[in-house]
């Protein structure tokens, strides 16, 4: 029943943060579904802790979040239904414990204050994104190490991919609510036209790749993540289609009624098997 529960609130974390995500996981297989909102449940606490919890000690918090995860993983329960359910998934999954060391490090760099060099950049986004995609990787490739490693750089390109449209959509709020600013050599005070097509350049090569390793995951895993796919390039053109003067002072966002269509699309796209 505890256990039940547990994944019920990852479950419930998911939706209440993330419809596009939420969609996603829905078209996967019945049997990945638990596992993936385990692991999002997982993530988004800890973005929360350096992203919100602002009238407390972020340190502390996340200090403690790390301890309570690897103790939760080596007893096989915790009392925080999350970590409950995470730490069930880590262990049936055989997830690597550096793949975790690697997010919250990079969820760590959030509370400093940062200047990112080209290799920060590039260790944040894999702390912060790639593993991530690594983790839910192991659920759907379910113990296939052959698999698991074929599939992993695309993995990796979709969580990079999937992260720096996150930049480019919160980019206003990033710099003036949590003064961060995650591009190398740009200053956001003056950011141009040429420095943003120079990001979504990388962005554009980045789903390209990825889409080759979607159309190679297992057919259970397939509509869920091309759904997601889809949904971050959508994103992604609508933010292409506008200066960058216009993103520092608006968030942009596909509504949901429009998530919808998107879905439709997908699913048909995939049942032709013309992704």
């Amino acid at each position: 029943m505890f256990d039940q529960l547990s994944a019920n609130c990852s479950k419930l974390t998911t939706k209440s943060y993330s419809t596009s995500f939420s969609f996603g996981i829905y078209f996967l297989g019945k049997a990945l579904r638990p596992p993936i909102y385990a692991i999002y449940g997982f993530v988004r606490l800890a973005d929360e802790i350096v992203d919100s919890f602002h009238n407390y000690d972020k340190k502390y918090l996340l200090e403690k979040f790390n301890r309570d995860t690897f103790e939760a993983i080596d007893l096989g329960i915790s009392l925080n239904p999350v970590l409950n359910s995470f730490q069930k998934v880590v262990n049936e999954f055989q997830i690597d414990h550096q793949l975790i060391h690697q997010f919250l490090k990079s969820m760590e760099m959030d509370l400093q204050d940062q200047f990112y060099t080209h290799d920060l950049y590039k260790e944040y986004i894999l702390g912060s994104a790639e593993v991530v995609g690594l983790m839910c990787l192991k659920v759907f490739t379910n113990g296939s190490e052959a698999e698991y490693n074929r599939l992993k750089p695309f993995a990796m390109k979709l969580g990079s991919a999937f992260q720096k449209v996150n930049f480019l959509r919160d980019v206003k709020a990033d710099l003036q609510s949590l003064n961060r600013n995650y591009f190398p050599n740009v200053n956001l005070a003056a950011f141009c036209d040429n420095e943003k097509r120079a990001i979504e350049q990388e962005i554009e090569n980045e789903f390209e790749e990825a889409l080759i390793g979607i159309k190679m995951l297992p057919a259970s895993a397939r509509n869920g993540v091309y759904l997601a796919f889809i949904y971050y390039k959508k994103l992604f053109n609508k933010i292409k289609g506008l200066s960058a003067e216009k993103i520092m002072t608006e968030r942009i966002r596909i509504s949901n009624h429009h998530k919808i269509g998107l879905m439709f699309d997908s699913i048909i796209r995939h049942k032709l098997n013309v992704i």
